[in-house]
């Protein structure tokens, strides 16, 4: 007989062997386990749905609520490092054993009540902090999508505002092969006569046509709010209010804007059930903190990470690394899905790289070095081999990482992206390696 698990570690082992699929698309499952659960939410609900910026937008929704004196209740995925990174509650991650009473109320409803339901594990595990997040007192909860948004897990709850963050092509075996399919699905985290934020200002026509169809009350980059900016501060606009002389959000990026700029508007959008003073926003937006977004770890050499892994986000990062400025030598340690379209990813920020340092990365899904070092040298072929880049493969990003170090020189760029599983694998051991060498060890 085998031992009930007891751990978080334990529940999560158990959670990869319930179900032959890692995806599963449907709701019908999830759906009648929260009915088992009796899962409910008693404050508003922000469901945060899109293929690029969905981390950051909750990040800025959270830390504006959190100055504003609310006790905000995030969910998003995947973790970079452990796995309670995936709840925040008032702005702290949850702690492993407070999850593990949800794993063992998800489990005996997944298994009582009549036939057995089998659950994915982000199934089983969404389901399990949705309901430590209804029962902790919370004034708004931020849901983040996983996969989609119509199908998704998340979907079981009814979003009180709907955000639509940047859509690209990603997961075109799930979602569909063009951003309208994709934005179809995106959709689906509508609800009829609930406002939806719409901040992709070329979002799909089957975005804009699903929330007319459902009479959604439709905030759309552009026309209901928008951004203007200088060098030192930025303002926004939404419907009958303003924000003027904003600093700029902690996140770095150009694009961080657009998704301030969606969560200011479903903020505005709440605002009978959550006020939120000018202050609030000021000080939430220049006090936002997210790991692995256009992140930089002070020091010599000058470290990014970034968990671009599509062609969107890739774009988006190497627009970030070119208004950096000059460096003498930039550095990249890439690890990716072999799903992804690496091709493109690889083209765009390639004028930019001087050395690449490939990297294995610990799930079957990813890609090898070798193969990723294969698909660049194709890509120099091509291209007709115009400029040397040198290549390395390594077994796994730490190793990657400990390579760059040791042959860049104190004002080079080491740029880290490519998958959750990279920058990740680099925060959680990497780091301290380098910040020895910062530290001249």
């Amino acid at each position: 007989m085998n031992t009930p698990p007891t751990t978080l570690a334990d529940w999560l082992a158990h959670c990869e062997r319930l179900h032959p699929k890692n995806i599963d698309m449907g709701l019908d499952r999830v759906r009648e386990v929260a009915r088992r659960l009796e899962l409910r939410f008693d404050c508003p609900v922000i469901t945060v749905a899109g293929t690029n910026g969905k981390g950051s937008t909750c990040a800025m929704l959270e830390a504006v609520a959190l100055q504003a004196g609310y006790r905000p209740g995030v969910y998003t995925s995947p973790h970079l490092v452990h796995f309670e990174e995936r709840c925040r509650i008032h702005g702290e991650i949850v702690a492993a054993g407070d999850l593990v009473p949800h794993f063992e109320a998800v489990e005996a409803a997944r298994t009582g009540g009549g036939e057995a339901v089998s659950l994915t594990y982000f199934e089983f595990t969404t389901l399990a902090i949705l309901r430590l997040m209804s029962q902790a007192r919370l004034d708004v909860a931020i849901l983040e999508v996983g996969l989609g948004g119509r199908l998704d897990a998340t979907n079981v709850v009814d979003a009180d505002c709907a955000v639509i963050t940047s859509i690209d092509i990603d997961h075109i075996e799930f979602l569909g092969p063009d951003r309208e399919s994709i934005g179809r699905e995106k959709a689906g985290i509508m609800r009829a006569g609930r406002p939806v934020v719409v901040s992709d200002p070329m979002a799909p026509d089957s975005v804009i046509r699903h929330a007319q169809e459902i009479g959604a009350d439709l905030w759309r980059f552009g026309e209901d709010f928008n951004f203007s900016g200088d060098k030192q501060q930025w303002s926004w606009a939404g419907r009958g209010r303003r924000y003027a002389g904003v600093a700029y959000p902690a996140l770095r990026g150009a694009n961080q804007l657009m998704n301030a700029s969606g969560a200011l508007a479903a903020l505005e959008a709440l605002r009978g059930r959550l006020p939120i003073t000018a202050q609030s926003v000021r000080t939430g937006l220049a006090m936002v903190e997210l790991p692995g977004r256009f992140q930089i770890v002070p020091g010599q050499p000058t470290l990014v990470l970034d968990v671009a892994h599509n062609p969107h986000s890739v774009a988006a990062l190497t627009a970030n690394l070119d208004a950096m400025g000059f460096f003498p030598t930039t550095h990249a340690v890439f690890g990716a899905m072999a799903d992804k379209d690496l091709a493109p990813m690889l083209a765009k920020v390639g004028p930019l790289i001087d050395r690449w340092y490939f990297t294995d990365l610990p799930t079957p899904r990813a890609e090898t070095a070798v193969a990723l070092q294969q698909k660049w040298n194709a890509l120099q072929i091509v291209a007709g081999g115009r400029r040397q880049v040198a290549t390395s493969v390594h077994a796994n990003p730490v190793q990657a990482l400990q390579a760059a170090v040791d042959a860049a020189e104190p004002t080079d760029r080491i740029v880290v992206f490519g998958s959750f599983y990279t920058v990740g694998g680099v925060l959680h051991d990497g780091t301290p390696r380098l910040q020895a060498k910062h530290l001249g060890a």
